[in-house]
């Protein structure tokens, strides 16, 4: 903490201000990633999922074969890509596509439905007739998990800040059960979320689900 200011942003934020250079680390959404002039995935942690992740899917009134249009949250760039690569690949399904305002979620009706991500979707989920969960479309469609959110640079940063970052990161995943005694979310089992839901290890299959995101990406 002594090498550090923290900043704490939603994630598309994170991401806009490293690539203006405003931060020098940020826990950004992936599909940020090709934007930057220089990037360095730092540390072997990640916001990921092996399959079912919860907080990232696309509710609506009606199944997936009545959909018509798509509204698509503005906080996470990663997660409406893949929403659109699935659509596209997953679920064939040709829809209209709209960017979310403030109150979107209130649109969630007919044949209308959102992608939302977060906290936000955590409460949807007994809001909506049909919730349909992006990570586990994803390791459905490829076999693979998915990596939401990395740790990345801008600029080379020195081995011993990586290391002292890399550790306290291995700190925290490994205090998960303290973090729950202080919180109290009655809409979501958060034990259920901090360890099966999320995955923070960023292995070799999750490395390889990135890059077949981000090529994929290009074929949007």
């Amino acid at each position: 903490m002594e090498r550090i200011t923290l900043t704490e942003e939603y994630p598309a934020k994170l991401a806009a201000q490293l690539i203006s250079d405003e931060i020098d680390v940020g826990l950004i959404p992936v599909a940020m990633i090709p934007r930057l002039k220089e990037a360095y995935i730092i540390g072997d942690y990640c916001i990921g999922t092996e399959g079912e992740v919860a907080s990232v899917a696309l509710f609506s009134e009606v199944p997936m074969e009545r959909i018509e249009t798509v509204i698509l949250d503005y906080q996470s760039r990663t997660s409406v890509n893949l929403a659109r690569v699935l659509l596209k690949e997953y679920w064939k399904k040709e829809v209209a596509l709209e960017e979310a305002t403030l109150n979107f979620r209130d649109k969630i009706r007919g044949t209308t439905a959102a992608v939302v991500i977060g906290d936000r979707a955590l409460e949807q989920i007994s809001m909506s007739a049909y919730m349909y969960d992006l990570g586990a479309a994803w390791k459905a469609h490829t076999g693979l998990p998915f990596v939401f959110a990395a740790w990345v640079a801008n600029k080379q940063l020195d081995e011993g800040f990586n290391d002292a970052f890399n550790k306290a990161n291995a700190y925290g995943v490994s205090h998960i059960e303290e973090v729950l005694l202080s919180q109290n979310y009655p809409v979501y089992d958060l034990k259920k979320y901090y360890t099966e839901n999320l995955s923070y290890s960023l292995t070799d299959e999750k490395r390889k689900g990135l890059a077949l995101f981000l090529e994929k990406l290009k074929q949007l």
